[in-house]
C-alpha cells in the first residue's frame, strides 16, 4: 500500500525521540498546556486536550506530570505564556519535503532556529504551502499492535467511517477525513480502549526514495536537529529510506 514505507520511517523516527525522554514530556506537557488553555479543563469536554493526555500516557508520562501541565493551562494556574501554533515548510537533503509543527512564544526565535537547521544540513527553508500542496490533511488514530488483529482494526475501522488502516508488527494506524477524526475515536476507543494518539496531521502523497547514504545521514541530522529543538512537536516529511540503509543508520 502506498505510503507504507514511509509510516515505517516515522516508526523508526519515533523510536530514536524515546530516548530523549525528558524532552519529550517537555512537548507533551507543552500541548496539553495549550490545549487546556484553548477551551475547558475537562477533557471529556475539549477533544484536543482529551488527545493530548492520550498521548502523554501512551508516552509513559507521570500522573502528577500531567495533571501540573493540565493545572498550568487552567485560570489561575499560574502559566501565562503564550503559545502561537506555527508551521514551517521546506525541503531538505535530497529534495525532500518537510512540514515541521511548532508552539513556540517567540515566532522570531523558532524561525531563526529552524531556519539554520535547514542551512546546516543542506536544505532549504521555503514560504508557508510551499511543500503542503504534495501532502494530505487527515486524521490519525493509533494504536499498539497489540490491541486488535489486523482484521479487527480493519473491520472496526470501516464501520466507524475510516477511509484506510494501516497495520504491521508494531501498530495500527487509522487515517480519517479531518472532520470525522472525533467520531471514529470515539467508535474505536469503545471497542479497544484509549488510542495511543489521536490526531491531525500530514501525510504525503508521494514519497522521495532516499538512497545514497551520505544524503540520508544529512536528512537524519537535519531530522534529529529539528526533532530536538523545544518548539518543534513534529516533523513530518515524505522520504522512503530503504529498510537495511535506516538500520545502518542507527534509525
Amino acid at each position: 500500500m502506498a505510503g507504507h514505507s514511509q509510516f515505517k520511517n516515522i516508526m523508526h523516527r519515533k523510536g530514536a525521540q524515546d530516548a530523549k525522554r525528558q524532552k519529550i514530556f517537555n512537548k507533551l506537557a507543552r500541548e496539553i498546556t495549550v490545549a487546556a488553555k484553548s477551551g475547558l479543563p475537562d477533557p471529556a469536554m475539549n477533544p484536543r486536550l482529551r488527545a493530548a493526555i492520550q498521548a502523554a500516557r501512551a508516552g509513559n508520562m507521570p500522573k502528577d506530570r500531567i495533571e501540573r501541565a493540565i493545572k498550568q493551562g487552567t485560570a489561575g494556574g499560574g502559566d501565562d505564556t503564550n503559545y502561537d501554533e506555527v508551521r514551517y515548510e521546506g525541503y531538505g537533503p535530497g529534495g525532500v519535503a518537510l512540514i515541521i509543527e511548532a508552539l513556540t512564544d517567540n515566532r522570531n526565535r523558532t524561525a531563526g532556529e529552524v531556519r539554520t537547521a535547514f542551512t546546516k544540513f543542506g536544505g532549504t527553508l521555503g514560504e508557508t504551502n510551499s511543500v503542503s500542496f504534495m501532502f494530505n490533511r487527515v486524521g490519525q488514530v493509533t494504536y499498539p499492535a497489540s490491541a486488535a488483529s489486523a482484521d479487527a482494526m480493519l473491520e472496526a475501522a470501516i464501520e466507524a467511517g475510516a477511509d484506510d488502516v494501516q497495520s504491521d508488527e508494531d501498530a495500527h494506524v487509522v487515517t480519517t477525513a479531518t472532520d470525522t477524526l472525533g467520531a471514529v475515536r470515539d467508535a474505536l476507543e469503545a471497542k479497544f480502549g484509549a488510542p495511543e494518539s489521536a490526531k491531525l496531521t500530514w501525510t504525503p502523497m508521494n514519497t522521495v526514495p532516499v538512497a545514497a547514504e551520505d544524503t540520508a545521514t544529512s536528512l537524519m541530522k537535519l531530522l534529529d536537529q529539528l526533532e530536538d529543538n523545544d518548539d518543534v512537536q513534529s516533523v513530518i516529511g515524505n522520504f522512503d529510506i530503504p529498510a537495511d540503509l535506516m538500520e545502518k543508520l542507527g534509525g
